[in-house]
Protein backbone atom coordinates (compact mmCIF):
# COMPACT_ATOMS: atom_id res chain seq x y z
CA UNK A 1 0.00 0.00 0.00
CA UNK A 2 1.07 3.57 -0.75
CA UNK A 3 -0.09 5.83 2.10
CA UNK A 4 0.06 9.63 1.89
CA UNK A 5 0.35 11.34 5.28
CA UNK A 6 -0.04 15.12 5.18
CA UNK A 7 1.67 17.11 7.93
CA UNK A 8 3.93 14.17 8.71
CA UNK A 9 6.79 16.34 9.93
CA UNK A 10 4.63 17.92 12.61
CA UNK A 11 3.93 16.79 16.15
CA UNK A 12 1.24 14.13 15.76
CA UNK A 13 2.19 13.40 12.16
CA UNK A 14 5.78 12.48 12.96
CA UNK A 15 4.69 9.99 15.61
CA UNK A 16 2.24 8.45 13.16
CA UNK A 17 4.81 8.27 10.35
CA UNK A 18 7.32 6.55 12.64
CA UNK A 19 4.71 4.05 13.84
CA UNK A 20 3.57 3.10 10.33
CA UNK A 21 7.10 2.91 8.89
CA UNK A 22 8.11 0.47 11.62
CA UNK A 23 4.90 -1.58 11.81
CA UNK A 24 4.21 -1.97 8.09
CA UNK A 25 7.45 -2.58 6.16
CA UNK A 26 5.36 -3.75 3.19
CA UNK A 27 3.75 -0.28 2.94
CA UNK A 28 5.37 2.80 1.50
CA UNK A 29 4.76 5.88 3.66
CA UNK A 30 4.84 9.20 1.78
CA UNK A 31 5.20 12.19 4.11
CA UNK A 32 3.92 15.43 2.58
CA UNK A 33 4.75 18.55 4.59
CA UNK A 34 5.24 22.23 3.75
CA UNK A 35 7.76 22.57 6.61
CA UNK A 36 6.20 25.69 8.07
CA UNK A 37 7.27 26.80 11.55
CA UNK A 38 5.88 23.67 13.30
CA UNK A 39 7.08 21.13 10.72
CA UNK A 40 10.51 19.77 11.54
CA UNK A 41 12.34 16.94 9.77
CA UNK A 42 14.49 16.48 12.87
CA UNK A 43 11.41 14.75 14.30
CA UNK A 44 12.01 11.89 11.83
CA UNK A 45 15.80 11.52 11.78
CA UNK A 46 15.48 7.90 12.90
CA UNK A 47 13.41 6.85 9.86
CA UNK A 48 14.60 9.24 7.15
CA UNK A 49 16.65 6.49 5.44
CA UNK A 50 14.07 3.71 5.81
CA UNK A 51 13.41 1.98 2.46
CA UNK A 52 9.64 2.31 2.87
CA UNK A 53 9.64 6.05 3.63
CA UNK A 54 9.74 9.13 1.38
CA UNK A 55 9.51 12.82 2.18
CA UNK A 56 7.76 15.24 -0.18
CA UNK A 57 8.02 18.97 0.42
CA UNK A 58 4.80 20.58 -0.74
CA UNK A 59 1.83 22.72 0.18
CA UNK A 60 -1.75 21.40 0.21
CA UNK A 61 -3.02 24.87 -0.67
CA UNK A 62 -1.52 24.35 -4.17
CA UNK A 63 -4.16 22.40 -6.12
CA UNK A 64 -2.05 21.85 -9.25
CA UNK A 65 0.78 20.39 -7.16
CA UNK A 66 -1.60 17.91 -5.53
CA UNK A 67 -3.11 16.87 -8.85
CA UNK A 68 0.38 16.14 -10.20
CA UNK A 69 1.34 14.23 -7.05
CA UNK A 70 -1.77 12.03 -7.17
CA UNK A 71 -1.17 11.45 -10.86
CA UNK A 72 2.38 10.26 -10.20
CA UNK A 73 1.66 7.94 -7.26
CA UNK A 74 -1.11 5.42 -6.84
CA UNK A 75 -2.09 6.30 -3.28
CA UNK A 76 -4.23 3.68 -1.57
CA UNK A 77 -5.03 5.99 1.31
CA UNK A 78 -4.64 9.51 2.64
CA UNK A 79 -4.25 10.33 6.33
CA UNK A 80 -4.74 14.07 6.51
CA UNK A 81 -3.14 15.81 9.50
CA UNK A 82 -1.72 18.96 7.87
CA UNK A 83 -3.36 21.92 9.59
CA UNK A 84 -2.84 25.19 11.34
CA UNK A 85 -3.75 24.23 14.88
CA UNK A 86 -3.05 26.91 17.49
CA UNK A 87 -6.05 28.92 18.67
CA UNK A 88 -3.99 31.96 19.63
CA UNK A 89 -2.50 32.19 16.14
CA UNK A 90 -5.96 31.81 14.57
CA UNK A 91 -7.16 34.87 16.47
CA UNK A 92 -4.25 36.89 15.09
CA UNK A 93 -4.48 35.56 11.49
CA UNK A 94 -7.75 33.76 10.63
CA UNK A 95 -7.06 33.68 6.89
CA UNK A 96 -4.02 31.44 7.31
CA UNK A 97 -6.36 28.90 8.90
CA UNK A 98 -8.91 29.24 6.11
CA UNK A 99 -6.23 28.68 3.48
CA UNK A 100 -4.68 25.59 5.03
CA UNK A 101 -7.52 23.95 6.94
CA UNK A 102 -10.38 24.63 4.53
CA UNK A 103 -8.96 25.23 1.06
CA UNK A 104 -6.10 22.78 1.59
CA UNK A 105 -8.50 20.05 2.65
CA UNK A 106 -10.79 20.67 -0.32
CA UNK A 107 -7.79 20.54 -2.65
CA UNK A 108 -6.88 17.12 -1.24
CA UNK A 109 -10.47 15.93 -1.55
CA UNK A 110 -10.59 17.04 -5.18
CA UNK A 111 -7.35 15.26 -6.01
CA UNK A 112 -8.52 12.06 -4.32
CA UNK A 113 -11.93 12.23 -5.97
CA UNK A 114 -10.47 12.73 -9.44
CA UNK A 115 -7.78 10.08 -9.20
CA UNK A 116 -9.67 7.42 -7.26
CA UNK A 117 -12.63 7.61 -9.62
CA UNK A 118 -10.30 6.53 -12.42
CA UNK A 119 -8.54 3.79 -10.48
CA UNK A 120 -11.27 1.88 -8.69
CA UNK A 121 -12.44 1.62 -5.12
CA UNK A 122 -10.85 0.28 -1.95
CA UNK A 123 -9.33 3.63 -1.04
CA UNK A 124 -9.69 5.62 2.16
CA UNK A 125 -9.50 9.33 3.01
CA UNK A 126 -8.89 9.70 6.75
CA UNK A 127 -9.39 13.21 8.07
CA UNK A 128 -7.96 14.04 11.52
CA UNK A 129 -9.93 16.69 13.39
CA UNK A 130 -10.33 18.12 16.89
CA UNK A 131 -12.74 18.18 19.80
CA UNK A 132 -12.82 21.99 19.54
CA UNK A 133 -15.36 21.87 16.69
CA UNK A 134 -18.01 21.04 19.30
CA UNK A 135 -17.59 24.27 21.23
CA UNK A 136 -17.59 24.36 25.01
CA UNK A 137 -18.97 22.03 27.68
CA UNK A 138 -20.30 23.06 31.06
CA UNK A 139 -19.37 21.31 34.28
CA UNK A 140 -20.83 17.98 33.12
CA UNK A 141 -21.30 15.95 29.96
CA UNK A 142 -19.06 14.66 27.16
CA UNK A 143 -18.66 15.30 23.45
CA UNK A 144 -19.54 12.33 21.25
CA UNK A 145 -19.72 11.54 17.55
CA UNK A 146 -23.28 12.93 17.44
CA UNK A 147 -22.67 16.20 19.29
CA UNK A 148 -23.75 19.25 17.26
CA UNK A 149 -20.95 21.47 15.99
CA UNK A 150 -20.60 24.82 17.74
CA UNK A 151 -17.09 26.25 17.08
CA UNK A 152 -16.04 29.39 18.94
CA UNK A 153 -12.62 30.31 17.50
CA UNK A 154 -11.33 30.84 13.96
CA UNK A 155 -9.27 27.65 14.40
CA UNK A 156 -12.23 25.49 15.43
CA UNK A 157 -14.43 27.07 12.77
CA UNK A 158 -11.88 26.18 10.08
CA UNK A 159 -11.65 22.59 11.31
CA UNK A 160 -15.44 22.31 11.50
CA UNK A 161 -15.64 23.50 7.90
CA UNK A 162 -13.08 20.93 6.78
CA UNK A 163 -15.01 18.16 8.56
CA UNK A 164 -18.18 19.20 6.74
CA UNK A 165 -16.44 19.18 3.38
CA UNK A 166 -15.12 15.65 3.96
CA UNK A 167 -18.62 14.41 4.80
CA UNK A 168 -20.07 16.29 1.83
CA UNK A 169 -17.62 14.63 -0.57
CA UNK A 170 -18.57 11.29 0.91
CA UNK A 171 -22.29 11.90 0.42
CA UNK A 172 -22.09 13.72 -2.93
CA UNK A 173 -19.29 11.86 -4.70
CA UNK A 174 -19.13 8.58 -2.77
CA UNK A 175 -15.61 9.27 -1.53
CA UNK A 176 -14.74 6.66 1.14
CA UNK A 177 -13.77 8.53 4.30
CA UNK A 178 -13.38 8.30 8.06
CA UNK A 179 -13.05 11.20 10.49
CA UNK A 180 -11.75 11.26 14.03
CA UNK A 181 -12.02 14.12 16.52
CA UNK A 182 -9.41 13.99 19.26
CA UNK A 183 -8.79 15.75 22.54
CA UNK A 184 -5.60 17.65 23.50
CA UNK A 185 -2.41 15.77 22.67
CA UNK A 186 0.90 16.02 24.51
CA UNK A 187 4.25 14.26 24.33
CA UNK A 188 7.69 14.43 22.66
CA UNK A 189 8.38 16.71 19.67
CA UNK A 190 5.51 19.13 20.32
CA UNK A 191 6.22 22.69 19.20
CA UNK A 192 6.62 24.97 22.24
CA UNK A 193 3.67 27.22 21.50
CA UNK A 194 1.48 24.60 23.21
CA UNK A 195 1.00 24.63 26.97
CA UNK A 196 3.10 21.68 28.17
CA UNK A 197 6.31 22.17 26.10
CA UNK A 198 6.01 25.95 26.53
CA UNK A 199 5.97 25.61 30.30
CA UNK A 200 8.73 22.98 30.35
CA UNK A 201 10.95 25.42 28.47
CA UNK A 202 9.98 28.35 30.68
CA UNK A 203 10.66 26.40 33.86
CA UNK A 204 14.07 25.41 32.51
CA UNK A 205 14.84 29.09 31.89
CA UNK A 206 13.12 30.43 35.05
CA UNK A 207 10.65 32.43 32.96
CA UNK A 208 7.07 33.30 33.82
CA UNK A 209 4.41 30.62 33.30
CA UNK A 210 1.55 32.58 31.67
CA UNK A 211 -1.80 31.06 32.70
CA UNK A 212 -4.93 32.45 31.04
CA UNK A 213 -7.55 33.85 33.43
CA UNK A 214 -8.12 31.89 36.63
CA UNK A 215 -6.65 28.69 35.19
CA UNK A 216 -9.84 26.68 35.66
CA UNK A 217 -10.32 25.83 31.99
CA UNK A 218 -10.54 22.07 31.67
CA UNK A 219 -9.11 19.83 28.96
CA UNK A 220 -9.06 16.09 28.24
CA UNK A 221 -5.44 15.02 27.60
CA UNK A 222 -4.10 12.15 25.49
CA UNK A 223 -0.49 10.98 25.08
CA UNK A 224 0.48 11.43 21.43
CA UNK A 225 1.65 7.84 20.95
CA UNK A 226 -1.76 6.62 22.08
CA UNK A 227 -3.35 8.89 19.48
CA UNK A 228 -1.04 7.48 16.79
CA UNK A 229 -2.13 3.97 17.81
CA UNK A 230 -5.78 5.02 17.54
CA UNK A 231 -5.23 6.52 14.07
CA UNK A 232 -3.54 3.30 12.95
CA UNK A 233 -6.52 1.30 14.19
CA UNK A 234 -9.20 3.55 12.67
CA UNK A 235 -7.40 3.65 9.32
CA UNK A 236 -7.22 -0.13 9.10
CA UNK A 237 -10.38 -1.26 10.88
CA UNK A 238 -12.77 1.69 11.11
CA UNK A 239 -15.96 1.75 9.07
CA UNK A 240 -16.27 4.01 6.04
CA UNK A 241 -18.41 7.16 6.33
CA UNK A 242 -18.05 7.05 10.12
CA UNK A 243 -16.67 9.36 12.81
CA UNK A 244 -14.69 8.26 15.87
CA UNK A 245 -14.21 10.31 19.04
CA UNK A 246 -10.75 9.81 20.57
CA UNK A 247 -9.98 10.96 24.10
CA UNK A 248 -8.16 10.04 27.24
CA UNK A 249 -11.00 10.09 29.80
CA UNK A 250 -8.43 12.25 31.51
CA UNK A 251 -9.61 15.75 32.44
CA UNK A 252 -7.39 18.32 34.09
CA UNK A 253 -7.92 21.95 34.95
CA UNK A 254 -5.09 24.01 33.46
CA UNK A 255 -3.85 25.29 36.82
CA UNK A 256 -3.81 21.80 38.36
CA UNK A 257 -1.87 20.53 35.34
CA UNK A 258 0.67 23.34 35.70
CA UNK A 259 1.10 22.54 39.40
CA UNK A 260 1.76 18.87 38.59
CA UNK A 261 4.22 19.84 35.87
CA UNK A 262 6.03 22.18 38.27
CA UNK A 263 6.35 19.39 40.84
CA UNK A 264 7.75 16.97 38.25
CA UNK A 265 10.20 19.56 36.91
CA UNK A 266 11.38 20.56 40.40
CA UNK A 267 12.04 16.91 41.20
CA UNK A 268 13.87 16.22 37.92
CA UNK A 269 15.96 19.40 38.18
CA UNK A 270 16.78 18.97 41.86
CA UNK A 271 15.03 22.20 42.83
CA UNK A 272 13.15 22.87 46.03
CA UNK A 273 9.56 21.65 45.81
CA UNK A 274 7.29 24.55 44.94
CA UNK A 275 9.98 26.79 43.47
CA UNK A 276 8.66 26.53 39.90
CA UNK A 277 5.13 27.39 41.04
CA UNK A 278 6.43 30.83 41.96
CA UNK A 279 6.81 31.45 38.21
CA UNK A 280 3.05 31.17 37.59
CA UNK A 281 1.54 34.45 36.37
CA UNK A 282 -2.17 34.81 35.59
CA UNK A 283 -2.63 36.87 32.43
CA UNK A 284 -5.59 38.36 30.60
CA UNK A 285 -7.88 35.70 29.18
CA UNK A 286 -7.97 35.17 25.43
CA UNK A 287 -11.17 35.87 23.42
CA UNK A 288 -13.64 33.02 22.92
CA UNK A 289 -11.89 30.75 25.41
CA UNK A 290 -13.88 27.49 25.70
CA UNK A 291 -14.43 26.44 29.29
CA UNK A 292 -14.20 22.67 29.03
CA UNK A 293 -13.59 19.87 26.52
CA UNK A 294 -14.06 16.16 27.22
CA UNK A 295 -14.50 13.29 24.77
CA UNK A 296 -16.58 10.13 25.05
CA UNK A 297 -14.32 7.52 23.45
CA UNK A 298 -16.76 4.67 24.04
CA UNK A 299 -17.30 3.87 20.35
CA UNK A 300 -13.65 3.35 19.46
CA UNK A 301 -13.20 1.30 22.63
CA UNK A 302 -16.31 -0.81 21.99
CA UNK A 303 -15.93 -1.30 18.23
CA UNK A 304 -12.14 -1.34 17.78
CA UNK A 305 -10.82 -2.18 21.24
CA UNK A 306 -8.71 0.97 21.65
CA UNK A 307 -7.90 2.58 24.99
CA UNK A 308 -5.07 4.80 26.29
CA UNK A 309 -1.96 2.90 27.40
CA UNK A 310 -0.66 5.39 30.00
CA UNK A 311 -2.12 7.60 32.69
CA UNK A 312 -1.62 11.34 32.42
CA UNK A 313 0.90 11.30 35.26
CA UNK A 314 2.94 8.58 33.49
CA UNK A 315 2.72 10.30 30.13
CA UNK A 316 3.66 13.69 31.53
CA UNK A 317 6.76 12.25 33.22
CA UNK A 318 7.78 10.57 29.94
CA UNK A 319 7.27 13.90 28.19
CA UNK A 320 9.38 15.84 30.69
CA UNK A 321 12.15 13.24 30.44
CA UNK A 322 12.19 13.57 26.65
CA UNK A 323 12.46 17.37 26.70
CA UNK A 324 15.19 17.30 29.32
CA UNK A 325 17.18 14.87 27.17
CA UNK A 326 16.52 16.86 23.99
CA UNK A 327 17.21 20.47 24.92
CA UNK A 328 19.12 20.92 21.64
CA UNK A 329 15.95 20.00 19.69
CA UNK A 330 14.01 22.52 21.75
CA UNK A 331 16.46 25.32 21.03
CA UNK A 332 16.67 24.47 17.33
CA UNK A 333 12.92 24.90 16.75
CA UNK A 334 12.76 28.29 18.48
CA UNK A 335 13.80 30.80 15.83
CA UNK A 336 13.37 34.55 15.47
CA UNK A 337 9.79 34.22 14.24
CA UNK A 338 8.86 32.28 17.35
CA UNK A 339 10.48 34.85 19.62
CA UNK A 340 8.46 37.64 17.98
CA UNK A 341 5.25 35.61 18.30
CA UNK A 342 5.92 34.90 21.98
CA UNK A 343 6.50 38.57 22.76
CA UNK A 344 3.29 39.59 20.99
CA UNK A 345 1.24 36.85 22.65
CA UNK A 346 2.52 36.93 26.22
CA UNK A 347 4.19 40.32 26.47
CA UNK A 348 7.73 39.19 27.18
Amino acid sequence: MNILITGGAGFIGSHLVRRLVHRYPEYHIHNLDALTYAGNLENLKDVENAPNYSFIKGDITQAAFLEKLFGQTNFDGVIHLAAESHVDRSIADPMAFVRTNVIGTVNLLNAAKTFWRKHGEHRRFYHISTDEVYGSLGETGLFSETTAYDPNSPYSASKASSDHFVRAYGETYGLPYVISNCSNNYGPNQFPEKLIPLFIRNILENRELPVYGDGNYTRDWLYVKDHAAAIDLVFHQGANQKTYAIGGFNEWKNLALVHLLCDIMDSKLGRATGSSKELIAHIKDRPGHDFRYAMDASRINRELGWEPSVTFEEGLEKTVDWYLKNTAWLQNVINGNYQRYYKEQYGG
